[in-house]
C-alpha cells in the first residue's frame, strides 16, 4: 500500500488513515463452486448505508482479561468498561489552539466532547470520527487479530491512532492526550498498584501492574487480571509519558498542552486511592488539510496464561523465550505493516461476508469476530505448540468448555486449521487421559484460567448433569468438520479409538437421549430431545465419513448404515405436521433443528431437503420481532443458533428473513453490553450472557462456499503439528491436611471477631473447637464434620512444619462462596463464587515468607448468600508427577 508525506509532519501516513470509513465494495451475488445460496437472490446493497449501532463497541479486544469496550453511542458519553462491566478507565483529550475538548471517557466533566459524528466496527478495527472547532479527528483501534499467523495473533496489542486535519481552510495548533488507569491491572480497586517508565531505547514506555502479582491466583468468571504488566508504548521522538492521579494531569493537559510536573512516586497504592494514571502527550503542531497521525501501542504481558494439569502455560507469543520488552519492540516495529494488513484484510472480508449473506449480516459477523477471538486465550505447550482456550463468559466460567467450542468453531474453521487444531487438542488431550473415565466427551476442562480437570456437573466424579450426547456429537463433528477443511483425516489418527469409542456411545445412546442436559442448559433437562437426537445423527456419519477417508471401509458401513436408519426414523417420529417436535413424545411442541446443519455442510445427504423447507416455513410465521424463539418453551433465543438455522434450506430469502432481526436486535436492544448471544425475541433484551465466543458461530454460512472457505483457511501460515502430550498432574504433598482423609481440628466462631483474629498470636480459646469441613451436607464435593448454617464463619488453625517447605506450596481449598485466607497474619488468597472440588490456589508471597519451621496459623473466613456453603482448607507442596 502506497503512502502519502504528511506536509505538517514530514513522516509519511499510511494511506489507509484517508479512508478509514471507507465503505463496503458492492456488486451482485456471488455463487462460487460450493456455494449455498439460491440462485434467486436478491442483489447486493449498493454504495455505504447505514451503520450498525452496536450494543457495545470493542476498543482492546485480545484476551478474556485484556478486553475493553465502549457500553455507550458515543465514546464520551461513559467510560470505558472491562467486558464485565466494571470500569476501565481510558480517555483522550483534544487540544485546539488553547481549548480542550474530549475525545474518550466522560471526565472531565467541564470538558465539553467534541462531536461525534461516526462510528463504524470492522473486524480487527472500530474507527470512531469526531469534528468541530475547525478540525476532523479519527480515532481508530486496531487489534491485529490476523488469523493466518497465530505468531501475531497471540501478541496482547492494540493499537490506538488518531488522525487530524483540518475543515475550514485554517492551520490549527493541536496536541493530544491519552491515559488508562491502572483500574486494568487489579481485579478490586482496592487492590494496590505500582508504575513507572522503562527505559527502552527510541521508544517511550509507561508500565502499570499490582503490586501482589498473584499470578493465576483466581479462578472465575466475574474476574479482571490483577497480574503482569499493562504496557503503553510510543515514538519517543513523538510523545512525552508520565504517571500522575487523573483529575492533575487532565487538568495539567487542558491549561498548558503538555505535563509539566514530576511524576507521581506515592506508591504502591490502591486504586481507589486516586491511583495514578499512565499519561501521554502529543505535540502535532500547526494541522492543516493534510492529515497528522499519532499512535500508541497498549500491550498486556500476563507472564503466564493457563494453568494446564498443574502446570503453568506461557502465553504462545513468549514460546521461544521473549520477554515483555521483545513483544513492543516487534509490536512497535510492525506497526505500519499490520495496520495496513488489518485494513487489506476488513476490507476483502466483508467483501465475501456481504457477498455471501448482505450487509446486515456483514455487519453483525464484524461485531462477533473479535469478540469470539477476545474471550480466547492462545497459549504454548510444552512442545510450543498452540493451544487455545476458550472461557465461557458471564455463565460459570468454565474454561475449554466443548458446547462453547461447538458454536465458536466456525470462525477458526473458516481461518485456519492450526486454530482449530489448538482448540481441540486439550480437549481430546483430556478425553484419552486416564482422568476421564467416562464412554462419553467432557463438558470442560475446569474454571478459568485453571484448565485442570471438568467442574461442570458431576465433575470427574460421577454422571450427573453431564451432558453425553450433546459433546460427544460435538467433538465428532468437529472432528470430521477439519477433516473437510484440509482435505485428510490425518488429525484423527492420533484420537482414533476414542472417536470410535464415542460412536459407540452415540449408536447406543444417541438417537433417543434420555433425560439428559444439552448446551441450552439454562432450559433444563429434556428426554428425547429431537434437536439433540439430530446431532447424534450427524454425529454418527460424520464419524463414518472420516472412516472412510481412512480406508476403513468396515466402520464407515456400520457407522453410515446406523446414521442413515436413524435419520428416516427421525423424520417419521418427530414429524408434528408442519414442522417436527421439541421431543419425540411431546406433540404440539417445536424447536430449532439448528444441528441439521451439518447434513448439508459435510455432504452427509441424510435427511430429505423437504425437512428443512417445512421447518423453514414454520419458522417464518412463528418469530418474533428480534428473532426465532429457541424453541416453543419461551420467548427467549440465541443468537447463534439463529444463523446456524437460517442457513437451513439455503435460499438467501429464508436466510435474510431469519437474520435481519437479529440486526434488529443488535442495533435496537436497550441494554449496552458486548453482544449477548442469548435475548428476549420479543422485546430485544437481554435473557443472560455477554462477550462470549460463541458469536463466532455467525461465520457458519461461509462455510457453505467451499471455494471462500479453502481461500481462507489456506492462508494458514502456522501449520501446527506435534502437539505435546497433556502434561501430568504434580504429585500433592500434604504439609497442613485438609479434611478429605482425615479429621483435622480447627477453631471457630460464627460471630464477628476482634479485628486482630487473622494474627499468630491471637486468644482464640473463647472460640468453639471441631473437625473440618464445615457447611452444609448436600454442598457438592463436601466433607462435612461440622455443620455450617449462618451467613459467615471465622476459622483458625495452628500447624507445625519440622522444616520450611523447598518446593511450589499452594492452599488446597473447597469453599462455597466467597473466602479469604491468610497465614500467620499476612493475606494469603482471596478467592470468589464456589467450587465443588478441592482445588490448588497459588499463594500471596508475602504470605509464603512467614512460613517457618515450627509453630504457624491458618486463619480463614468464608462467606454464604446461597445455595449449598463449605469451607476447608490447608497447605500443600507440589512435586514432580511419578515417572
Amino acid at each position: 500500500m502506497r503512502q502519502r508525506a504528511n506536509r505538517s509532519t514530514g513522516r509519511l501516513l499510511p494511506a489507509w488513515v484517508l479512508g478509514n470509513m471507507l465503505l463496503f465494495g458492492g456488486g451482485p451475488w456471488g455463487h462460487g463452486p460450493g456455494g449455498w445460496m439460491s440462485l434467486g437472490a436478491a442483489p447486493a446493497l449498493q454504495g455505504g448505508g447505514a451503520a450498525l449501532r452496536p450494543p457495545a463497541a470493542p476498543l482492546i479486544a485480545c484476551d478474556p482479561y485484556f478486553s475493553v469496550w465502549s457500553f455507550a453511542d458515543r465514546l464520551t458519553d461513559d467510560v470505558p468498561r472491562h467486558w464485565t462491566g466494571k470500569t476501565h478507565g481510558l480517555s483522550s483529550l483534544i487540544r485546539i489552539d488553547g481549548q480542550a475538548y474530549r475525545l474518550m471517557g466522560s471526565a472531565p466533566a467541564e470538558t465539553p466532547a467534541l462531536p461525534q459524528t461516526g462510528l463504524r466496527v470492522w473486524p480487527t478495527r472500530t474507527v470512531y470520527e469526531f469534528e468541530g472547532a475547525g478540525v476532523r479527528v479519527a480515532l481508530t483501534f486496531t487489534t491485529p487479530a490476523l488469523p493466518d499467523d497465530i505468531e501475531i495473533l497471540s501478541r496482547p496489542v492494540t493499537y490506538l491512532t488518531w488522525e487530524v486535519r483540518s475543515t475550514d481552510g485554517t492551520a490549527h495548533a493541536v496536541q493530544l492526550y491519552y491515559d488508562h488507569t491502572a483500574e486494568l491491572v487489579v481485579n478490586e480497586p482496592a487492590q494496590k498498584a505500582v508504575w513507572g517508565r522503562e527505559p527502552m531505547g527510541d521508544l517511550a514506555v509507561l508500565r502499570l501492574g499490582s503490586a501482589d502479582q498473584p499470578v493465576l491466583a483466581r479462578n472465575g468468571d466475574d474476574l479482571r487480571i490483577d497480574w503482569g504488566y499493562l504496557y503503553a508504548a510510543a515514538p519517543a521522538a513523538q510523545v512525552s509519558g508520565h504517571a500522575a492521579t487523573p483529575a492533575a494531569s487532565r487538568a495539567e493537559f487542558a491549561r498548558a498542552g503538555r505535563l509539566e510536573f514530576e511524576m507521581d512516586s506515592r506508591m504502591p497504592r490502591a486504586v481507589r486511592d486516586d491511583a495514578p494514571v499512565a499519561a501521554f502527550t502529543f505535540d502535532l503542531g500547526m494541522v492543516g488539510a493534510e492529515p497528522a497521525c499519532r499512535w500508541l501501542a497498549l500491550a498486556y504481558d500476563d507472564l503466564y496464561s493457563i494453568q494446564y494439569f498443574g502446570h503453568n502455560l506461557r502465553p504462545y507469543w513468549r514460546r521461544n523465550g521473549w520477554e515483555a520488552a521483545d513483544l513492543l519492540r516487534a509490536a512497535c516495529r510492525d506497526y505500519s505493516a499490520l495496520i495496513e494488513r488489518c485494513a487489506a484484510f476488513d476490507r476483502e472480508l466483508m467483501e465475501d461476508l456481504e457477498r455471501v449473506g448482505g450487509r446486515r449480516y456483514a455487519q453483525i459477523a464484524a461485531l462477533a469476530y473479535r469478540q469470539c477471538l477476545a474471550a480466547t486465550k492462545i497459549a504454548a505447550d510444552a512442545y510450543g505448540q498452540p493451544l487455545a482456550f476458550p472461557k465461557e463468559n458471564f455463565s460459570n466460567g468454565c474454561i475449554g468448555t466443548v458446547d462453547i467450542i461447538y458454536p465458536m468453531a466456525p470462525q477458526f474453521l473458516l481461518f485456519s486449521p492450526s486454530l482449530t487444531k489448538a482448540l481441540l487438542v486439550p480437549v481430546l488431550e483430556y478425553s484419552a487421559s486416564d482422568r476421564w473415565k467416562f464412554p462419553f466427551a467432557p463438558h470442560d476442562l475446569g474454571r478459568y484460567p485453571h484448565a485442570n480437570g471438568q467442574v461442570y456437573g458431576g465433575g470427574e466424579r460421577t454422571e450427573e448433569n453431564q451432558m453425553p450426547v450433546e459433546e460427544t456429537g460435538n467433538l465428532l463433528l468437529l472432528v470430521a468438520a477439519l477433516a473437510v477443511c484440509e482435505g485428510d483425516a490425518d488429525f484423527a489418527r492420533e484420537y482414533w479409538p476414542l472417536l470410535v469409542q464415542w460412536g459407540g456411545y452415540l449408536k447406543a445412546k444417541g438417537f433417543d437421549p434420555e433425560n439428559q442436559l444439552c448446551t441450552d442448559d439454562f432450559a433444563g433437562h429434556l428426554a428425547h430431545n429431537v434437536n439433540l437426537s439430530a446431532k447424534a445423527i450427524c454425529g454418527l456419519a460424520a464419524l463414518a465419513d472420516l472412516a472412510g477417508r481412512r480406508g476403513d471401509k468396515q466402520l464407515e458401513g456400520a457407522f453410515g448404515s446406523a446414521a442413515r436408519d436413524f435419520a428416516a426414523r427421525w423424520v417419521r417420529e418427530s414429524d408434528d405436521g408442519d414442522h417436527s417436535r421439541l421431543a419425540f413424545d411431546r406433540p404440539g411442541t417445536w424447536s430449532q433443528k439448528y444441528n441439521l446443519v451439518w447434513d448439508r455442510l459435510l455432504g452427509l445427504n441424510l435427511f430429505p431437503a423437504e425437512v428443512a423447507r417445512r421447518e423453514m416455513a414454520f419458522y417464518r410465521k412463528t418469530q418474533q420481532r428480534y428473532g426465532l424463539p429457541l424453541d416453543s418453551r419461551q420467548l427467549y433465543t440465541k443468537l447463534d443458533w439463529i444463523v446456524w438455522t437460517a442457513t437451513l434450506t439455503g435460499s438467501r430469502e429464508d436466510f435474510d428473513g431469519l437474520v435481519d432481526p437479529v440486526y434488529r436486535f443488535l442495533d435496537e436492544t436497550p441494554d449496552r453490553i458486548p453482544m449477548t448471544d442469548w435475548y428476549w425475541a420479543n422485546t430485544g433484551r437481554q435473557r443472560g450472557f455477554r462477550a462470549r465466543s460463541v458469536v463466532g458461530g455467525v461465520f457458519l454460512p461461509m462455510l457453505y462456499d467451499r471455494e471462500l472457505w479453502s481461500k481462507w483457511a489456506g492462508r494458514d501460515k502456522t501449520r501446527s503439528s506435534g502437539w505435546a502430550p497433556m502434561p501430568r498432574p504434580p504429585r500433592i504433598v500434604p504439609v497442613a491436611p485438609t479434611a478429605e482423609k482425615q479429621a483435622v481440628t480447627w477453631r471457630y466462631t460464627f460471630e464477628q471477631p476482634a479485628l486482630e483474629w487473622r494474627d499468630a498470636v491471637f486468644d482464640d480459646a473463647r472460640w468453639a473447637s471441631g473437625p473440618a469441613g464445615f457447611g452444609a451436607e448436600d454442598t457438592p464435593g463436601a466433607v462435612v464434620r461440622t455443620p455450617w448454617k449462618s451467613g459467615e464463619i471465622w476459622l483458625r488453625r495452628e500447624f507445625r512444619l519440622p522444616r520450611r517447605p523447598e518446593g511450589e506450596v499452594r492452599i488446597r481449598i473447597h469453599h462455597d462462596e466467597d473466602a479469604e485466607v491468610y497465614l500467620n497474619g499476612v493475606a494469603a488468597l482471596s478467592v470468589t463464587g464456589y467450587t465443588v472440588d478441592y482445588e490448588q490456589r497459588s499463594v500471596a508471597p508475602a504470605a509464603l515468607d512467614t512460613l517457618r519451621a515450627g509453630r504457624n496459623v491458618i486463619a480463614i473466613h468464608c462467606r454464604q448468600t446461597s445455595g449449598g456453603q463449605y469451607i476447608d482448607a490447608g497447605l500443600v507442596e507440589l512435586a514432580p508427577a511419578a515417572p
